[in-house]
């Protein structure tokens, strides 16, 4: 099979979760053992305003301070324009990330409680923060809410596909596709990505899979199956959205890296990474936390032998 390209977000999405911010060295150290573990894509921080999210002021600083592997990305996510001038500033300083992402949510309730505007507006955000970045760094989109809002309810999946659409007319590589609130099904997984590999076949689509019900894991392998190779998770399934926000109950969190390529591996589908570093990497990510995360293969262990290859 395809070897499948695992993006660990614990250092950003993970991270925006915890109410205390991590010291810069203590991210750094964590992005570096990630780097070892072999995972080729890496969400290393974000560009929000450090008044507001205070947890990644740091952001110049940890991006200054990673050793870098070759052919590995590191992505800083953009929510606005100045985020965007402060990222092609690190850029042209030698330290920025080569990786940028841009941010829309496929409903109007979800863009005013997490970005403040509209859709509308949003969208011509995008389209500058484009313009100064272009270029500079690869850019990934970023569809949130695209199963399910806490705001509006149902989401048209034709909303996806045009946004999906319209980052692709911008030059976007990548598009992640979010399940913010955890809502998806496997059937709804394998349907939506399946309609938008055929209708907007000139970009790599991104399963962003939360683990909100404990369905992350099916709905990866759904999206797999839809053909699907790019997947975004997390050590030990942390994150899932902002300090500040409560969806529901306030339950959140992502797949579980450890979880996912556990079974990956099993499955024989090849990941590219090195358990025994990513076992390492998980243990310090709960060390740096100072608490037991939600991974289950760090409680059990790996599996030991393949069960299935075909």
């Amino acid at each position: 099979m395809t070897e499948i390209t695992l993006c660990e977000c614990f250092a950003r999405d993970g991270l925006q979760h915890e109410p205390t911010p991590l010291p810069s060295p203590t991210k750094i150290a964590l992005i570096d053992a990630f780097t070892q573990a072999g995972f080729p894509r890496i969400e290393a921080t974000s560009y929000s305003h450090p008044t507001q999210v205070p947890g990644f002021a740091d952001a110049a600083e940890v991006l200054r301070g990673i050793t870098r592997a070759p052919r590995v990305f590191y992505k800083a996510t953009l929510p606005n324009l100045r985020a965007a001038q402060r990222a092609r500033a690190d850029l042209a300083a030698g330290h920025g990330a080569n990786e940028l992402s841009l941010l829309v949510s496929a409903s109007e309730g979800h863009t005013a409680l997490n970005l403040r505007t509209t859709r509308a507006d949003q969208w011509c955000r995008i389209e500058d923060m484009v313009e100064e970045v272009r270029g500079h760094a690869r850019l990934v989109g970023v569809i949130s809410v695209a199963f399910g809002c806490p705001i509006d309810g149902r989401v048209d999946p034709r909303t996806v596909i045009a946004d999906a659409a319209r980052f692709a007319e911008l030059g976007v590589e990548l598009v992640a596709i979010g399940d913010t609130i955890g809502v998806a099904t496997p059937p709804a997984v394998r349907t939506l990505f399946g309609r938008l590999q055929a209708s907007v076949p000139n970009v790599r689509f991104v399963a962003h899979l939360h683990d909100t019900r404990g369905t992350g894991i099916a709905n990866c392998l759904a999206a797999l199956e839809a053909g699907c190779t790019h997947f975004d998770t997390a050590m030990g399934g942390v994150g899932g959205h902002p300090a500040t926000t409560r969806y529901g109950e306030g339950r959140t969190g992502n797949v579980a890296t450890e979880d996912l390529v556990d079974l990956l591996h099993a499955m024989g589908v090849q990941t590219g990474i090195d358990r025994d570093l990513m076992m390492r990497a998980s243990r310090l990510c709960e060390e740096a936390l100072g608490r037991q995360l939600d991974s289950k293969v760090a409680r059990a262990g790996q599996r030991f032998w393949e069960l299935a290859l075909a």
